[in-house]
């Protein structure tokens, strides 16, 4: 179909057919409310008739041709405001009912997107582009917040954004627009086409071949909750976990409980042919409470997230365990300085990680920027470490059945038994560094696809949290971390840290204002995991033991 032939169901997210199916109502509704309107100003003006008439026959006298002109006037009132009513029910109603369907005109079919997609990358080979993908992303959000029980929010946020990639040759640009008007959209074309033909040369760039997409049927990885929580459904989880913590025996002052959920549905096509789509879902509730008073005030949080509703931990549990959090830091003393081991918590651990995903990162690896890159098949940590990938985890908060250049992806092992196996890669870095594709690309709607992880954890280990303490004389148990102290290029390692200092293997004490350092080269080889595994974030480790770590205090 021609550029004009679609253009306009673009405007509001439907099909062809539906288009004309509105366009014939649409018609037939002004002729019906013209007809209405004609008979009604004639009946007005036949009752104007009607009163001169009357006003004549008083002035004559007839008391027989007045009562029956009386008679005449009253009928023809009548039958004005039956017109009158009948043109309420015409104009009025057939109103509302053809609204009623905008309330979900956001959520666009199938059929809509495709449409949608396919003209975008006709519109760019028109143009002369030598091949193009376009994302498509549709979102819904819903939120609350509250504080002391008074509610500070309530919103509800619906966005569309649309995103084209063009080639021309080894040029590449993006553009993108929330803005699905024909004239914005075809806007959004030209300005990528202009792009693409000034920018530098890529030789890396391109799309997937044929024989590397991904084929056949999309894994359900229970990604999407079809449930749309109600506004006082996220009113009462946040009002009950906010309550629970206040209700903490020592807890003295809120910042808040918040409840959330979110559905984004994401489609991809490219001139390769590649075209699928899928959708996921989150939900969340949390709350941040303060304990004590004065200048010995502590803060502490709690919070869940989960893709269905169903799996979200009970929000009083959540509520009281803030709270028990914040009073269990009262009175925190400041260390001495000393070298001991160093525990992290499940609630930071998962940022060694974080570190570890960017030092593997292929962009890192091709500029040469990261202290990792000559440890390729290298043992990096205790040959009992094995560290995943699973983007193919049933429910897991950053599953998807491919990748954002249509490549299929699976779960693989980064970390082998200690052993580094594989660079985080998409299409691009793996040309530069001529390797394959680990089908991990991601991308929004305004930039090209990078190498990005998916559902990255580390297995669990073989003992509990407690017995990986026990042994520990004197050590600091870390339950939170501030600042970014990392350089990727050396791995050095410092950062501010709170929580509990270690006395003959049990917690003894809260810690605050205290520092670590180390490099996280020697950190790695020198780690021990816990059972504790569970999946709270993207990324997720269980309780982390270094065995020596430079802590500052005192």
């Amino acid at each position: 179909m021609g550029e004009a032939g679609f253009a306009r169901p673009l405007i509001t997210g439907m099909s062809t057919a539906e288009f004309l199916r509105n366009w014939i109502w649409e018609i037939a509704f002004g002729l019906c409310a013209g007809l209405v309107l004609a008979l009604m100003a004639s009946r007005f003006i036949q009752a104007r008739i009607r009163a001169r008439r009357i006003a004549a026959l008083e002035d004559e006298a007839d008391i027989d041709d007045l009562d029956s002109a009386h008679a005449n006037f009253t009928t023809e009132r009548i039958k004005f405001f039956i017109v009158f009513a009948l043109a309420i029910v015409i104009i009025v109603l057939p109103a509302i009912l053809k609204r009623r369907p905008h309330a979900k005109e956001n959520r666009m079919t199938t059929i809509d997107t495709q449409d949608l997609l396919d003209g975008l990358i006709a519109k760019a080979k028109a143009r002369g582009a030598d091949a193009a993908d376009a994302i498509l992303v549709n979102s819904t959000a819903l939120s609350h917040a509250e504080r002391f029980g008074k509610p500070e929010h309530l919103e509800r946020a619906e966005s569309r954004d649309a995103g084209l990639r063009v080639f021309f040759g080894k040029q590449q640009a993006v553009a993108s627009s929330n803005d699905w008007d024909a004239a914005s959209l075809d806007e959004m074309v030209d300005r990528a086409v202009a792009m693409a033909k000034v920018v530098p040369e890529d030789p890396f760039c391109g799309l997937a071949d044929p024989d590397e997409l991904f084929r056949g049927a999309t894994p359900d990885l229970e990604i999407h909750d079809p449930v749309e929580p109600s506004a006082q459904a996220l009113i009462e989880r946040a009002h009950a976990a906010e309550q629970a913590a206040l209700a903490v025996k020592g807890v003295t002052n809120s910042e808040g409980a918040e409840s959330s959920w979110s559905n984004n549905e994401v489609t991809l096509a490219a001139t390769n042919g590649f075209n699928a789509r899928y959708a996921i879902s989150r939900h969340g509730v949390g709350v941040s409470v303060i304990a004590g008073e004065g200048t010995a005030m502590e803060r502490d949080y709690e919070f869940s997230s989960t893709v269905y509703g169903a799996d979200l931990d009970d929000s009083e549990t959540v509520g009281r365990a803030a709270g028990e959090r914040a009073v269990k830091r009262l009175n925190p003393r400041k260390g001495a300085t000393t070298t001991a081991p160093v525990v992290f918590d499940p609630r930071v651990s998962h940022g060694l990680l974080s570190h570890l995903a960017g030092a593997i990162n292929g962009s890192g690896i091709a500029r040469g920027t990261s202290f990792l890159k000559d440890s390729l098949n290298q043992p990096i940590f205790a040959a009992d470490i094995t560290i995943v990938d699973d983007p193919h985890r049933k429910r897991g908060m950053r599953s998807k059945p491919f990748d954002a250049e249509g490549i299929a992806n699976t779960r693989r092992n980064f970390i082998d038994k200690g052993e580094l196996k594989s660079w985080v890669l998409d299409l691009r870095t793996a040309r530069q560094l001529e390797l394959q594709t680990t089908g991990n690309a991601s991308r929004g709607v305004s930039s090209a696809p990078s190498p990005s992880l998916t559902n990255f954890y580390m297995e669990p280990g073989a003992v509990s949290p407690d017995a990986l303490i026990k042994d520990i004389e004197s050590g600091f148990y870390v339950t939170d971390l501030m600042g970014f102290g990392i350089n990727g290029l050396t791995g050095d390692y410092s950062r501010g840290a709170a929580g509990y200092w270690i006395e003959n293997g049990e917690i003894a004490y809260p810690v605050s204002e205290m520092t670590i350092a180390s490099n996280l080269k020697d950190m790695y080889l020198d780690l021990t995991a816990a059972d504790d595994l569970t999946f709270r974030y993207g990324t997720n480790a269980p309780t982390l033991r270094i065995g020596s770590m430079t802590i500052a205090g005192e």
